[in-house]
């Protein structure tokens, strides 16, 4: 038995809350000197489980978009305008928040205590904004999901495959001849991002000043969130969920042949965030996204999905509220055994490590962060608390 087009797909919370699950654990490991392969993000070319989880995320977030917006017919108003920026401000300012307090934390702890008072430290710390990062996660969450919206209520959406095209063969070629691929500060991501943000605002990667939710990089990152969204326009059009299934499965499997198959002259690359790296991705995640709708909302095997779906009905609250803990325990320090260590030092140094091993206690301590998150997002889910952003 299948649920119409115009009932909610489990699935979709579901993959969105796997998504937020795994950036979560990937992004606070126990020691980032410890870390299993498949939990790392591949050096420079290349794909690994962990580089999925972002991008999913983002196809996720299309979807969710055309969702959104069709409430609204996908019509210019004063009203829906307003809606789209409002959100792209604040999604965008928390994202920069999370990165001045982390910052701020930082620096605080560096200051000396003997040569400054605390109000002086407190205060350069809190103003030191000429090393503040300018994007991160967040804020490409913000720019592609205000990008995405205006084209969705400005063009007609019989155009949208034309600009995801073009966009990432325009990107491809700048890549192509601004030396892209390289990976150095003589990349032309590197290079705009820098005339555009200044090195002191951008990441550091291994001493190369290349920022992987960079300004230029942003650009394909839309085309991604685009596809996302007409993947979104398919599912809510399509009759019933065997037909659902069946179109993201052609739409997946032809966009991951053809991310693989181009990645012979475009590597598939996260930190430029190549277009092969979106087509590759976007495809596994239909694929993924098909499974899914296939396992819960036409076979009904539900009860092992629940662990997700707190974190998939709040999953930017959830996000944001990790980014907090992890700041607070990587720089709240206290003395034990007559020394200063941190939250997090004592959980994997002094209670994991010895007894687990430098890895699998590094995956242990990321598992728990995971565990204590969801027990938040849990308490919301059962209360239906839905805090949107």
């Amino acid at each position: 038995m299948t649920q119409q087009s115009n009932q909610r797909l489990l699935a979709l919370d579901v993959m969105r809350g796997i998504t937020i699950a795994g950036m979560i654990m990937v992004n606070n490991p126990g020691s980032w000197g410890s870390i299993y392969a498949p939990l790392g993000h591949a050096s420079w070319n290349g794909l690994t489980p962990t580089d999925l989880v972002f991008p999913f995320f983002m196809f996720i977030m299309g979807i969710s978009t055309y969702i959104s917006l069709r409430k609204f017919n996908f019509e210019f108003s004063s009203p829906t305008l307003f809606k789209i920026l409002k959100r792209t401000a604040v999604i965008f300012l928390i994202g920069l928040g999370l990165g001045w307090f982390s910052l701020s934390l930082r620096t605080f702890n560096k200051l000396s205590v003997e040569e400054l008072g605390f109000m002086d430290r407190l205060i350069q710390s809190v103003t030191n904004f000429e090393n503040l990062r300018i994007l991160g996660v967040m804020q490409r969450l913000a720019l592609t999901y205000g990008i995405t919206s205006l084209i969705a209520i400005f063009v007609k959406h019989k155009y949208i495959p034309y600009i995801i095209l073009i966009t990432l063969v325009g990107y491809f070629l700048l890549l192509l001849f601004g030396n892209g691929f390289e990976f150095s500060e003589n990349n032309i991501v590197s290079v705009f991002d820098r005339a555009i943000l200044g090195a002191n605002h951008m990441y550091v990667d291994s001493g190369v000043v290349l920022d992987p939710e960079g300004l230029l990089s942003t650009i394909p990152a839309v085309a991604h969130v685009l596809i996302g969204f007409y993947c979104g326009k398919i599912l809510l059009n399509t009759k019933n969920n065997n037909e659902k299934i069946q179109q993201l499965f052609i739409i997946g499997t032809i966009l991951m042949f053809a991310g693989f198959l181009l990645s012979y002259g475009c590597p598939i690359n996260k930190k430029i965030w190549s277009p092969t790296y979106v087509l590759a991705t976007c495809g596994l995640a239909s694929l993924l996204l098909a499974l899914l709708i296939w396992i819960i909302d036409i076979k009904g095997y539900k009860r092992w999905s629940v662990f997700f779906q707190s974190f998939g009905v709040n999953p930017l609250f959830i996000f944001v509220a990790a980014g907090v803990f992890a700041i607070l325990m990587g720089n709240i320090s206290f003395v034990y055994d007559g020394a200063d260590i941190t939250i997090k030092t004592f959980i994997y140094k002094i209670c994991l490590q010895p007894y687990l091993g430098d890895y699998f206690g590094s995956l242990i301590f990321a598992l728990l962060f995971v565990g204590f998150n969801w027990v938040i997002g849990s308490v919301l889910y059962k209360k239906q608390i839905y805090i949107k952003i």
